[in-house]
């Protein structure tokens, strides 16, 4: 049992949406596919894994770096206990050989895709869906049926009036979804109010809508939006700041009573616990956002996962960034408060299994081996076009 090729490629997400921050005309994703030499139904079993979006392809760091590392390895190495199966916690930190402290960032990225494809591989390898792979290995065994899951959107982009944003919210909302989330930032404060009152037309409620600053105030313009924002008693107020500003996040707890939530750039366990321990963050109340396949995968995933008790927060806490599968399996099988999604947009590495419903704002998952990516036409496609595989 062992690892004999991994390949990267990059694949484009063309698209004229922007937030407060960067537009994404020219953002790109690192796919890679783990190679084994486990047959299954004839054929090797080989795992997929892509970087979430906002982040650039890495294949600078991917080929030089973390690819040759776990290649070069001994095979043996990358057995689990029993023997019956790769351990991703080996191959990690193999992945990890010789990188120093700190410095979590692009390097994070690259280290994400590959260890999201070695989960892939693995839960195939067990015949199992990676969700139920978790919950038996490292949950309590009962994986969530369904998962709650909210309709990202309301970006900015050339042309779009209220009446293009109301229609995009009420076409969510049609889908099934119940809470919804728009950008704002990227316009004036008195702007951005006639905006979200546009959305509540819609959706009804403020606990049915939530706001995306993706990091862009100041301390002063993070307060007067609170300020602001407080009488529509929102579902969350979203990374006010820069994300490594825990003070003003702090402070911004100060001036605003409802929910808030952060943590999408943050890209380890390290800074995770920064956040828990000087940024405000209240557990009975906020949101942490982080997302495995951008901060070194699931194996250190799982190492945030297991410092939020210290801090009063639990895995129902963490609604991921990312609207990816795996982030869907691992708040199934890790019972963790959700994940995000975005329909229609960043296609196709966002989005469900075919066929498979958003109901009352949950969604189910394919009982089928590894993250489920057979099950997503257009994205199983793309993956092994682009990989050769």
């Amino acid at each position: 049992m062992r690892i004999v090729d991994i390949r990267e490629a990059v694949l484009p997400i063309v698209s004229d949406i922007r937030n407060a921050y960067i537009d994404f005309s020219k953002m790109t994703v690192s796919v890679v596919a783990v190679v084994t030499d486990v047959m299954r139904d004839g054929k090797p079993v080989v795992g997929y894994g892509f970087n979430s979006n906002g982040r650039y392809a890495a294949s600078g760091l991917l080929k030089e770096r973390f690819m040759p590392r776990v290649l070069e390895a001994s095979p043996e190495s990358f057995l689990n206990a029993a023997g019956d199966n790769l351990d991703p916690a080996k191959i990690w930190q193999t992945a990890m050989t010789n990188e120093k402290p700190g410095g979590h960032g692009e390097r994070s990225v690259a280290v994400g895709v590959i260890d999201m494809a070695v989960w892939d591989a693995v839960a195939k390898m067990a015949e199992e869906p990676l969700y139920r792979y978790l919950a038996k290995n490292y949950g309590d065994n009962n994986p969530d049926k369904d998962v709650f899951v909210y309709a990202a959107g309301g970006y900015y982009y050339p042309g779009k009036d209220l009446k293009a944003l109301q229609d995009e919210m009420r076409s969510y909302l049609d889908l099934g979804y119940n809470v919804v989330k728009m950008k704002i930032g990227g316009d004036s404060l008195a702007e951005d109010q006639r905006r979200i009152e546009a959305v509540l037309k819609v959706v009804g409620k403020g606990k049915a809508l939530a706001v995306d600053a993706n990091g862009r105030f100041d301390l002063a313009t993070a307060i007067a939006y609170a300020k602001a924002l407080q009488p529509y008693d929102l579902f969350w107020y979203e990374e006010a700041g820069d994300p490594l500003d825990y003070a003003l996040q702090a402070e911004l707890a100060e001036h605003y009573a409802n929910p808030m939530a952060t943590g999408e750039n943050l890209f380890s366990h390290q800074d995770a616990r920064n956040l828990l321990r000087h940024g405000g963050m209240r557990p009975d109340r906020d949101w942490l956002q982080f997302d495995c396949a951008l901060s070194y995968g699931l194996v250190e995933y799982m190492r945030t996962l297991a410092l939020l008790g210290d801090y009063g927060f639990s895995s129902r806490n963490c609604v991921p960034h990312g609207g990816h599968q795996l982030s869907l399996n691992i708040a199934a099988g890790l019972k963790l408060g959700g994940n995000e999604s975005y329909p229609g947009l960043f296609a196709p590495f966002g989005g469900f299994a075919d066929g498979i419903r958003v109901e009352n704002g949950r969604v189910a998952l394919p009982a089928i081996p590894g993250i489920g990516f057979e099950a997503k036409s257009n994205l199983i496609t793309a993956l092994r076009a682009a990989t050769g595989t």
